[in-house]
């Protein structure tokens, strides 16, 4: 199974912000963000595996500043990296100015999903290549959060989570 680099896995969308997504503040329902996500996530993920891919997971979600009705807003997905069936993807969120063009940054997710074969089962996953600095950041702490879900989730021992005890221990 040939390992592939994150950029290989670069899903990218354009939204504008309908009426009909908005909430009665005239912003972007958070539901509707998190589902446009779901999708571009699911994109970046299937571009890293080639196979059908489920949502394990929505890990974080930063709703860091509304996002008004006739917004153009763009969401950039990545895996950030793969563990053996599992990938983890990140998603930035980026709102365009209408009259400068520049975009601001104002929400991230992060998303795990899995692989599965034609019955549902889990499967291999290739081995992801960082190579920009913010995809190695991204791909170092990865373990990490792999290791805190699956301890909140009664799935590992916490005195089991290598990476986390890093953080804390000063040898």
């Amino acid at each position: 199974m040939k390992a592939r680099t994150a950029k290989e896995t670069l899903s990218i969308t354009t939204k504008v912000v309908l009426p009909n997504d908005t909430n009665t503040l005239g912003n972007l329902f958070g539901g509707e963000l998190l589902a446009w996500m779901d999708v571009i996530s699911s994109v970046a993920a299937h571009r890293h595996c080639k196979r059908v891919v489920v949502t394990a997971s929505v890990n974080n979600v930063s709703f860091q500043q509304p996002i008004p009705h006739a917004s153009i807003v763009t969401l950039e997905a990545k895996v950030s990296r793969a563990f053996t069936s599992s990938m983890e993807i990140f998603v930035d969120v980026f709102v365009e100015d209408h009259v400068t063009g520049k975009r601001i940054k104002c929400n991230e997710a992060i998303y795990t999903f899995v692989a599965v074969d034609q019955n549902g089962g889990p499967i291999q996953v290739p081995e992801l290549i960082p190579e920009t600095e913010e995809e190695k950041i991204r791909f170092e702490g990865a373990l990490r959060r792999k290791q805190l879900s699956l301890i909140l989730a009664g799935k590992m021992k916490a005195s089991d989570a290598t990476e986390l005890k890093k953080l804390f221990s000063q040898d």
